[in-house]
């Protein structure tokens, strides 16, 4: 689980930094004007939830702080990219997490490893619309394999068989 997530992570941070200048924080009308940059912010504070919320097994990701230096600034971006690979990896425990759902706060037991695979999916998830913003902006080469889920990557190789 912490080798796919890292690596995801890994491959986002090389799609990210061979990006065309002015990319990354362009408004994008395919994406509902969203910019790369704010969906790379959104994957990002919801992994600096997680590793913030563990010591104390309390995360909401409704509440995370929404830093607009991460979707504006690139390379601050990739530091951050960075600073989640090098915590992510941390021993399973219970964790409550918590989620405002029609104006009410709803409270579930879950546990660390569970949110991490969360988050590798909400990840991939948002990688594959990047994919889409890129596409629109540039002719930048993405790897096939970015945002799309290991587990069709493993079925698309199967079939190919």
């Amino acid at each position: 689980m912490f080798k796919s997530s890292l690596e995801t992570l890994e491959q986002f941070k090389q799609v990210l930094s061979e990006l065309p200048k002015d990319c990354y924080s362009q408004s994008c009308s395919i994406l509902s004007n969203a910019s790369i940059g704010q969906h790379t912010r959104h994957v990002i504070e919801l992994y600096l939830c997680l590793i913030k919320g563990y010591d104390v097994a309390d995360v909401s990701y409704d509440r995370r702080k929404r830093d607009l230096k991460i979707e504006k600034d690139l390379a601050f971006a990739l530091e951050q990219l960075a600073y989640i690979q090098k915590h992510l990896e941390k021993p399973n425990k219970s964790i409550k997490v918590k989620y405002e759902l029609a104006g009410e706060e709803n409270c579930l037991d879950s546990n660390y490893f569970r949110e991490v695979m969360y988050n590798l999916e909400h990840t991939i998830h948002h990688q594959a619309l990047i994919k889409v913003g890129i596409e629109h902006f540039s002719n930048q080469k993405v790897p096939e394999s970015f945002g799309v889920a290991p587990s069709t990557i493993q079925y698309r190789r199967a079939c190919a068989q």
